[in-house]
């Protein structure tokens, strides 16, 4: 199994890629006939000030294989240097792990995408450290796609994050799932794994007090 590109790199095509050490590198400044100290730590404000400006606003990207899927919703990304990304599909919440469609949401996640080959457009990671971003399989984004299938949630708590169009496209999908029953739709009033999340947080703090 491969992974097809290098790196994580900005959107912008403009941008060198990488971090504000590859763009002093892409500029050579160690190789610059620069006299003074103060000159080179000047190029070095400017180089780090362009990088912030003209990333801001743009989703950066991530390329590679599939190799692990932890639940319906979050999965495992090896690049070409073999570095490990985990993955957090962005504005969709599926139902967890020991959840009713738990298991059935992991294994449609996973039929979609393991060992396949990604492109992940992202802007942030979470306080887990994971990849908060837009997967796509073949161009098909995989996280509307669960939603489609009835195996997730569209998470309006974070939709204002998504773009207007992904927006509408994630809610009309979950819209036409309940319609036709599909996947978690099919039993009467599902609970929302962030309820059930909840929920198991508040059983364990009444243990705690309770011992």
């Amino acid at each position: 199994m491969s992974a097809n590109v290098h790196t994580v790199y900005p959107a912008n095509p403009h941008l060198p890629v990488g971090s504000f050490h590859r763009l002093l590198q892409r500029t050579r400044m160690s190789q610059l006939p620069f006299r003074s100290v103060a000159q080179r730590v000047w190029l070095a404000a400017w180089a780090f000030a362009t990088l912030t400006m003209c990333s801001q606003g743009h989703a950066d990207e991530l390329r590679g294989t599939v190799v692990a899927i932890s639940d319906g919703d979050t999965l495992t990304v090896l690049d070409a240097f073999r570095r490990q990304h985990r993955v957090r599909l962005a504005a969709i919440d599926a139902p967890e792990r020991h959840q009713a469609f738990g298991t059935r949401s992991r294994e449609s996640l996973s039929a979609m995408a393991f060992r396949k080959d990604v492109v992940v457009d992202f802007h942030k990671a979470d306080k887990y450290g994971r990849i908060l971003g837009r997967v796509l399989v073949a161009g098909q984004d995989v996280g509307l796609a669960q939603i489609r299938a009835g195996m997730a949630w569209h998470y309006l708590a974070y939709a204002k994050e998504q773009t207007p169009l992904n927006r509408i496209a994630y809610s009309e999908a979950e819209s036409e799932a309940r319609s036709l029953r599909l996947g978690l739709w099919s039993v009467p009033n599902p609970q929302p794994p962030w309820d059930f999340r909840h929920a198991g947080r508040a059983a364990r703090r009444t243990n705690f007090r309770a011992h």
